[in-house]
């Protein structure tokens, strides 16, 4: 039987990776005609091991290493660069693919990031589609303030810091400067030039696939509907709820076995990212907001990496060097301090009642998926506006610091701290009742009549139209 070939080039970081796979899975379940070749790109950082499928209409192309520049920072040049680089070997990777006669090649999906991609595309004659990781509100921003900056000279940089608010359509309430994601303003390592680049060709591709659901995000979704953006597919939530994302299996088991031991519903998981880190007076902080709320705990706590290196957080060597002294020995019988932690076992587990995220756009479906509250503490890229989001927009998350950055001076305080963890954990809470709502409707979008497995089934319906090769 001929092959209906998708070519998916993903961005290099593991949640692009691992959203990617998931959609690729679902795409070659319900239409067996479909076959899928991912191509992996590898930065000279970080890891995309453990990637695999057990599905045999995937299948992966490690593209061959690249030289870029000896710049050891990730910045916007760097990112630009290493995605130019890649063009060539795209381009024969997609010409050895299509030798074959019985491979019929129907389109590309590329990342966000990826868009450079689309005159690959366009040289084969087949059209590109977006899949976008984060949700419809943010695409909906991105696309915004482009065409302000592009049309009507908006400078983004009135914005930096700053209380003032951007009326975004996508969005039921303006959007505060101050959650803007930080790369729009960093001209000199072109943060801004890249992502206002990437959306400006967000809108020559047929269609982007969003990682939402429309009764999560029904607001900015209609927005989206019928303008000039093209047509968006709602098909989230995509999530692989069957592993982690690195690790060790026997740290793992001791996590596992301590939240066994706990009450249903009674422990806060605090967890921020690959890129989750804090300086020496924040952790102590948290330490101090910890014990004064009296809650049970589990800390992840990562090892910031090395000034300017482009590597992802670690766990520490002697954890108790960087803890308040005795706090160890004080938390002992109701927390519990780790490095990596299995984010989705840890969530999908009974005893886990509240969240504490740098609210990540894949930490939050997963939130949602498990119908856990979620107090936020954001920390870098987008993730400032879906906390913004989750908080005021969709009232699914209290607030522990919406604005916070990574990269700032500013410490929150234990007492914030403190409040926060309260409010996460108030079970007679608005946010708790909404969330055991959405749980149920997030299971519900993506089986047979469900607005997502819809969605999907559209998009593959469109796929199959597309120009044969």
């Amino acid at each position: 039987m001929e092959q209906t070939e998708l070519v998916f080039i993903p961005f290099p970081i593991i949640g692009h990776l691992a959203s990617a796979l998931e959609i690729a899975k679902l795409i070659t379940k319900r239409e067996p005609r479909f076959s899928i070749t991912i191509f992996i790109m590898k930065f000279p950082f970080g890891s995309t091991d453990g990637m695999d499928t057990d599905s045999d209409s995937i299948r992966f192309v490690t593209l061959p290493p690249v030289e870029v520049s000896s710049e050891t920072t990730p910045s916007g040049h760097f990112f630009s660069e290493f995605l130019k680089v890649h063009i060539p070997l795209v381009r024969d990777a997609v010409h050895e693919l299509t030798r074959s006669n019985s491979v019929r090649l129907s389109g590309f999906v590329i990342d966000m990031f990826c868009t450079h991609m689309i005159d690959v595309a366009d040289e084969f004659g087949v059209p590109s589609y977006l899949f976008f990781p984060s949700g419809a509100a943010f695409l909906g921003f991105l696309l915004h303030v482009q065409f302000l900056h592009d049309y009507e000279g908006l400078d983004i940089n009135e914005f930096k810091d700053s209380d003032a608010e951007l009326g975004v359509l996508t969005f039921v309430n303006s959007v505060p400067g101050k959650v803007f994601p930080a790369w729009m303003f960093e001209k000199e390592n072109g943060g801004a030039e890249m992502l206002l680049y990437h959306t400006r060709r967000f809108r020559e591709v047929k269609g982007i696939l969003v990682n939402t659901f429309i009764e999560l995000e029904s607001h900015a979704i209609q927005s989206l509907s019928g303008s000039t953006v093209p047509e968006v597919y709602p098909v989230g939530p995509i999530l692989n709820t069957r592993m982690g994302s690195g690790g060790g299996q026997q740290d793992a088991s001791a996590t596992m076995s301590w939240l066994d031991d706990q009450p249903p519903s009674s422990v806060i998981f605090l967890c921020f990212g690959s890129r989750g880190s804090f300086g020496a007076d924040q952790i102590k902080e948290i330490a101090y907001g910890l014990e004064h709320s009296g809650h049970r705990f589990l800390w992840s706590l990562r090892q910031p990496p090395q000034k300017g290196k482009m590597e992802f957080s670690s766990g520490y060597e002697n954890i108790e060097e960087v803890l308040p002294e005795g706090f160890l020995h004080r938390a002992a019988r109701i927390g519990k301090v780790i490095g990596w932690a299995p984010q989705i076992a840890v969530l999908a587990h009974s005893a886990v009642g509240g969240f504490v995220s740098h609210c990540g756009w894949n930490s939050l479906l997963e939130s949602i998926w498990y119908g856990v509250p979620v107090a936020t503490w954001s920390m870098y890229a987008e993730q400032q506006i879906n906390a913004f989001q989750m908080v005021q927009d969709l009232g699914l998350a209290v607030e522990i610091k919406i604005d916070y950055n990574k990269d700032s001076d500013y410490v929150v305080s234990a007492h914030e701290i403190e409040n926060g963890l309260r409010n996460l954990m108030n079970t007679n809470s608005e946010v708790r009742k909404k969330r055991k709502e959405m749980k149920k409707i997030s299971r519900k979008v993506m089986i047979d009549g469900g607005s997502s497995h819809f969605s999907l089934g559209h998009f593959i319906e469109d796929m199959m139209d597309s120009k044969v090769i």
